[in-house]
């Protein structure tokens, strides 16, 4: 039980494992912890094939159970762990709550008719999680949070964009229908996989605006903070890979299957990590 969270980490081969696995001891665990978390938290929307309204039940439960754990008494070890992890780092609890509200999302929205409302859901089920993040890692200046807000967004997009396929076979489109219609494709065409000039700009369109936010990121965080930072760091620059890994086939992620191997992410992490322990 004392190992669950470590686990969860090391199955789900995630970039989250590679870039946290050189914390020291203490902020490892608890980064094991709060993905542990988040991990459990979208299975209950992604997993199993109950309707989504015993999934929305499900969710709610699990709220009341993570409300529970700040007493010891929820029924989950994850959460009662949570909870101490949240205490000893004094993590602010919105986060965790917002977080829940971005995976009610996912039951409840399918399409997303502008970036505003996209943006929303990214800033819920990824930013949440770097608001999370900063406080374990330790910062000095506020700018931090526009560091962890922006980035969460950049992750997200990128996850969206790899994706896409696997989505639209889902039923979920995340690509704002604003600017599908703009470039002239069509939601029949993305659900037909339809490779052609039009879906090239749009993509083109959409990986722009997922590199600003990194941008936006990396010009947030202050140089005083690069150091405490070095982990999301390394989850920034083996997500811009996978946006990079986009671009180099074109935006075809219908007939490519775009990822970063475990090595690359060992070495980007490994790399990130000499660079800030030795400079800062």
């Amino acid at each position: 039980m004392i190992e669950e969270t470590k686990e969860i980490a090391q199955k789900s081969k995630s970039s989250f494992y590679y870039a946290f696995s050189l914390l020291p001891n203490d902020k490892r665990d608890a980064m094991n912890t709060v993905y542990a978390f988040c991990r459990k938290t979208d299975d209950i929307i992604d997993e199993g094939t109950e309707p989504d309204d015993i999934k929305y039940e499900n969710l709610r439960k699990w709220r009341i159970e993570f409300e529970k754990a700040f007493q010891g008494s929820s029924e989950f070890y994850l959460l009662n762990k949570l909870a101490k992890t949240i205490r000893q780092f004094n993590i602010p609890v919105d986060p965790f709550f917002e977080l829940i509200k971005g995976m009610e999302m996912d039951l409840q929205t399918k399409r997303y008719l502008s970036f505003e409302d996209l943006s929303l859901y990214c800033y819920r089920v990824a930013s949440t999680v770097g608001l999370m993040c900063i406080e374990i890692f330790g910062y000095k200046h506020k700018s931090a949070k526009d560091f962890a807000v922006n980035l969460g967004i950049a992750l997200q997009l990128t996850n969206i964009l790899r994706d896409v396929k696997k989505d639209a076979d889902n039923g979920r489109i995340y690509l704002p229908q604003e600017d599908i219609s703009k470039f002239n494709y069509s939601e029949p065409d993305l659900m037909l996989h339809s490779y052609n000039q039009n879906f090239i700009e749009l993509m083109k369109y959409e990986t722009a605006r997922a590199d600003n936010y990194f941008q936006k990121a990396t010009i947030a965080l202050d140089l005083d903070d690069k150091g405490a930072m070095f982990a999301a760091r390394a989850m920034q620059h083996i997500y811009y890979k996978i946006l990079t890994k986009i671009k180099a086939v074109e935006y075809d992620i219908f007939n490519n299957d775009v990822k970063v191997s475990k090595m690359e992410k060992a070495g980007i992490a490994i790399g990130v990590w000499a660079k800030y322990s030795l400079v800062y």
